[in-house]
């Protein structure tokens, strides 16, 4: 296996960033960076920590830029890049949620919604089968709501959603439920009942946090997964794994939705 080569930087480069708030947690600048000059370009992604009061504007700023090509989205800008998009895919447009965001001819941008499709790569490579299954999902944000479609959309028979945020469960579960493809009702932390659950809010990153999903409940035939990269294998994973479930990271989830981005950005 050939080494890699070192990254290109000068000022021919392409610039790619990846924003979010924060900013710190996200390990996909160098790998992005990495695909990008595997693929013969001169290309690079670069982390960008803004809050959401700044966010049209820095859009704005940087769109005036030249060798500005795409721009890659984390929590908590994905519903807010929908507004900020001239375009979308069909996917993006019914969940109003953007996670890459590419050039028109024109300089405007064009958005798509990759977390839902990505997740529902990582989970057939895991091998967890979605047709015919009940699936709990806690998280009904942007990667939530990406994934939901995504479940819905590969032939789960039911799928429960539990979010804080009990006006955005619902409107999803009714943008969902219109879809006529499975059963959609309100869930709760409980997964008693579930051959999946899924944790796509971002409860486990800091030390002390709850288990998003109550992992006390988890048997071993269950399949859980969680959204979270760092830290690289959640406390609820970790606890999954002790009761003998299948799991899948949010590092196994990223892996396809980069191959997926980058594609994208690429224009394939």
């Amino acid at each position: 296996m050939n080494p890699k080569q070192p990254l290109i930087l000068d000022g021919a480069s392409r610039i790619h960033f990846i924003v979010g708030d924060p900013i710190a947690q996200v390990k996909s600048p160098s790998g992005v960076s990495q695909a990008f000059q595997d693929a013969g370009l001169n290309a690079v992604c670069i982390p960008a920590h803004v809050a959401p009061a700044d966010l049209a504007v820095w859009t704005a700023g940087v769109s005036l830029c030249k060798n500005v090509d795409g721009i890659i989205v984390t929590v908590p800008h994905k519903f807010a890049y929908f507004e900020l998009c001239a375009t979308t895919s069909d996917r993006g447009a019914f969940l109003k949620s953007i996670n890459t965001l590419r050039r028109n001819p024109d300089g405007s941008w064009h958005g798509d919604m990759f977390d839902g499709l990505g997740y529902v790569k990582a989970l057939a490579i895991k091998g967890c089968k979605l047709q015919d299954q009940k699936a709990l999902l806690v998280g009904a944000g942007g990667a939530g709501s990406a994934i939901a479609y995504s479940l819905v959309t590969s032939g789960v028979r039911e799928l429960a959603i539990h979010d804080e945020d009990t006006a955005r469960r619902d409107a999803l579960l009714q943008r969902l439920a219109s879809m006529g493809e499975c059963h959609v009702v309100a869930g709760s932390r409980d997964p008693t009942g579930f051959d999946i659950a899924i944790n796509a809010t971002p409860v486990g990153m800091k030390a002390g946090d709850p288990h998003p999903i109550e992992s006390t409940k988890f048997t071993p035939a269950m399949f859980v997964g969680c959204v979270i990269t760092a830290p690289a294998v959640p406390p609820m994973i970790e606890s999954a794994r002790a009761v003998g479930c299948n799991t899948l990271t949010g590092a196994d989830m990223f892996a396809q939705v980069k191959d997926l981005m980058v594609e994208f950005l690429m224009g394939v």
